[in-house]
Order: structure tokens, then sequence, then C-alpha cells
């Protein structure tokens, strides 16, 4: 199976969003992040970092389900980010996705707010 089926198979399943807000880049997936659909988060945030945008706010506020996959996703954008001086910031998890965060330990490594709003003014 090419990649090109599989990304069209489930772009239903997840849509990316992306702005630049400030210093920040403002990345919003919506749907399910996992192993099928996890280049469609991972290709924005890199570009992100490799055009010079390395505070990535990613908005979880609409992410409905999270697996590893997804965040390995976001720890590598971390350290690409954070290779550069800048980090990955995490706004306004739903429980169900906070709670593969705390079960795994990933919460101490990501700066996480409770809101979009709040993320953009720290």
């Amino acid at each position: 199976m090419d990649r090109g089926t599989v990304g069209s198979a489930n772009r239903g399943r997840l849509q990316v969003e992306t702005r630049t807000e400030g210093i920040s880049e403002v990345v919003t997936p919506v749907g399910e992040l996992d192993h099928h659909t996890a280049d469609l988060l991972r290709e924005p945030l890199e570009r992100a970092v490799e055009e010079g945008r390395a505070r990535l706010v990613v908005d979880c506020s609409r992410l409905e389900f999270c697996d590893s996959t997804g965040l390995n996703v976001l720890l590598g954008a971390r350290l690409k980010a954070e290779a550069v001086g800048g980090g990955v910031h995490l706004a306004g998890m739903l429980p169900v996705v906070a709670r593969v965060f705390e079960i795994t330990g990933a919460e101490a490594v990501f700066t996480v707010h409770d809101s979009l709003d709040a993320a953009l003014d720290t």
C-alpha cells in the first residue's frame, strides 16, 4: 500500500490546521491521531521548525484520540524544536488525551496549558 492511499483513506480521521500567531506556530489536530494519521501532524510540525518557527503550540482541544505513535510525533517535534532553542506547548487537552500523557509520564516533558490563550500568553 503506498503512502498516498493511506493518507487519503485517513484524512477524514485527522485534519491539521496551522497558523502563525506572534512568535508561535499554532498547530491544531482535529480528530484521531494514531499510526495511520501521524504523518499528517508530523509534517507541519517539522516544516515549522525547518522554516524557523520553533515555538510550537499544539492546540489539543479538538484532538479526540492519541496513541503511542501520536505521542512519539509530539516527542520528536519537541526534540527538534528544543535543538534550535524552541519548544512544544500543549494546550487544552481533553481528558481522554491527557490520560495518555499522564499514564506514560510524557506530561512531565511538555509544557502543558489549560487553554490555547494561556499557551500563547507565555
